[in-house]
């Protein structure tokens, strides 16, 4: 198993673990190393990407210790700059998982990408839903079939996970639908912190040998929107759900795991022309999310997808359909 960090360095997880230990790095002895470890700071990958306040937080080091640990675990893990050609040598890495839709995946340049947040948001009945159930049985394809030949796991805030309906398109398929539901990891999330916790367990499941390609929050903001109420407390709430999706852009990047978020929308009492429609979070959330996908209803069934932010993408609108066997292109 490797650390698949696409734009940082590609470490064996057995090197990390075998070769390098953190009880050799200065200020951490065997007591210090094991709180380390039970809050997962177990690698130099791990300790080289955190900050002071997380190490003196975690084990009662002070900062000047913590610092000390840092700079030793970068200098081990050998973590520096890289020319362009070695970049583009590692996005190789990056896995694209279908959507079901070729017009919908050709919109994203191949699918869902691994090592990335895509962040879909829309007014209820839009299609997110939906489309992540699609996911779920597509990561689990082979590579070679736009899949990502990975386990999946879903964190659900809002009792919408239909394990049927994985089984129905798995089915429609012609796949193991009991293999598939075998492979897949679902938990109700009851709470923001409940929420956030099951996101960084995700990690433990990847240690413990799950295979895992692609994680579901469905929904990102739901509980964050019912449980931090006013402008009063906004700050703490867009505070909250920075960490949040920080663990996940951390997730997706150290170990190529497609992220895919679900977000709630408003309406815009001040917009007068064009569509009112806003997704929930704020900033936070809308400049860490990689893609960012606007779904609606379209005409005679269909729902429309816009491709609103992407990197080297342009913004652009696909037609598709929504069946009992899953996502389908519109034509």
């Amino acid at each position: 198993m490797k650390v698949l960090d696409i734009y940082g360095l590609v470490i064996p997880m057995s090197k990390i673990k075998k070769d390098l230990t953190i009880e050799e790095l200065p200020g951490v002895g065997a007591a210090t190393a094991e709180k380390l470890r039970e809050v997962g700071f177990d690698t130099m990958l791990s300790l080289a990407v955190a900050s002071p306040g997380q190490i003196t937080d975690s084990c009662g080091v002070s900062e000047s210790i913590a610092r000390k640990i840092i700079v030793a675990a970068r200098d081990k893990a050998g973590i520096d700059f890289e020319s362009g050609m070695q970049l583009l040598k590692k996005r190789e890495n990056v896995l694209k998982i279908t959507t079901g839709s070729k017009a919908f995946d050709a919109m994203l340049g191949g699918g869902i990408e691994s090592g990335a947040v895509t962040e879909v948001f829309g007014a209820y009945g839009s299609g997110k839903t939906s489309i992540a159930h699609q996911l779920a049985v597509n990561a689990q394809l082979p590579i070679a079939e736009g899949g990502a030949d990975g386990a999946v796991v879903w964190i659900d805030s809002e009792g919408t996970l239909r394990p049927e309906y994985i089984k129905k398109i798995a089915e429609a398929k012609g796949l193991d639908s009991e293999k598939l539901l075998n492979n897949f990891k679902g938990v109700r999330a009851f709470n923001s912190d409940h929420q956030m916790l099951l996101a960084e367990k995700v990690e433990d499941l990847i240690k413990e040998g799950l295979p895992v390609r692609l994680l579901v929050i469905d929904s990102m903001t739901s509980h964050f929107r019912s449980e931090y109420i006013g402008r009063g407390q906004l700050s703490e709430r867009q505070q909250k759900l920075n960490k949040h999706v920080h663990i996940l852009l951390k997730l997706a990047s150290q170990y190529n795991i497609a992220v895919y978020i679900t977000n709630q929308v408003m309406s815009k009492p001040d917009t007068f022309f064009g569509d009112p429609t806003e997704a929930i979070g704020g900033h936070v959330l809308h400049h860490a999310s990689t893609y960012r996908i606007y779904l609606r209803r379209g005409k005679k069934g269909t729902r429309v997808g816009k491709l609103v932010d992407a990197p080297a993408l342009p913004e652009s609108e696909v037609v598709f359909r929504i069946t009992e066997a899953g996502i389908e292109d519109a034509g």
